[in-house]
């Protein structure tokens, strides 16, 4: 079965859930949970696979072990893609995510030696240049206030220097033509649109070294 977008009910599940972040609610309405949200999802994944690799539904509980929110459940579902790229719906929409959100050691590293250099440099202005041209949105997170160590202040790519992650990002508001067949266009388009910057990324960041924590 092909995806068609995601029902009204969907968005309905999420504008209830933010009134009623409770067990009882959730546990009540599971089943319009499991059809009108997760299933579309598995769909949408099944469909990106051929082109951008096999993808993970996050699980749809919060770690609330360290949050003064104890909430027990995440406002949104999100998926993310093997080969790079997020999807995420939630009571105010749709949005799409490519890139390296959090940047480890080792990889930070990497990331401002190659922004710092001349033609590596460049080329990831021109990448940005592109990216925004087709319509997402490029972002830096985590940004640092002044200039990193080692680091002059004066450096041309200073505000590049200074994220701690770098992605491409767009979000569309709450609509009908998600129950269709367009999200999945406007889905594969951002996709497209943003592997540019990712493959910049993979070039010259590529994967943590580190062991994990």
């Amino acid at each position: 079965m092909t995806f068609q977008g995601w029902p009204a009910e969907a968005l309905d599940f999420y504008e209830h859930l933010e009134a009623d972040n409770s067990r009882t609610f959730w546990q009540s309405h599971k089943e319009q949970y499991e059809q009108a949200v997760r299933e579309p999802m598995e769909r949408l994944l099944a469909e990106l696979e051929p082109e951008f690799g096999p993808g993970k539904i996050f699980r749809p509980n919060r770690d609330v072990r360290f949050s003064a929110d104890k909430s027990p459940y995440k406002t949104h579902i999100g998926a993310h893609l093997t080969a790079g790229g997020y999807v995420q719906l939630s009571a105010d929409g749709l949005a799409c995510g490519n890139g390296l959100y959090q940047l480890a050691p080792d990889q930070l590293d990497r990331y401002r030696a190659a922004v710092a250099e001349d033609v590596t440099g460049a080329e990831l202005e021109r990448v940005i240049d592109a990216v925004r041209a087709a319509g997402p949105q490029v972002v830096g997170r985590d940004s640092l206030k002044s200039a990193p160590r080692g680091y002059p202040k004066d450096h041309p790519r200073i505000e590049l220097l200074r994220h701690k992650g770098l992605i491409a990002w767009q979000e569309w508001p709450p609509a009908k033509w998600l129950g269709t067949r367009t999200a999945y266009q406007r889905i594969t388009a951002f996709l497209r649109d943003s592997q540019p910057l990712k493959d910049w990324l993979d070039g010259h960041v590529g994967p943590s070294e580190l062991p994990p924590r």
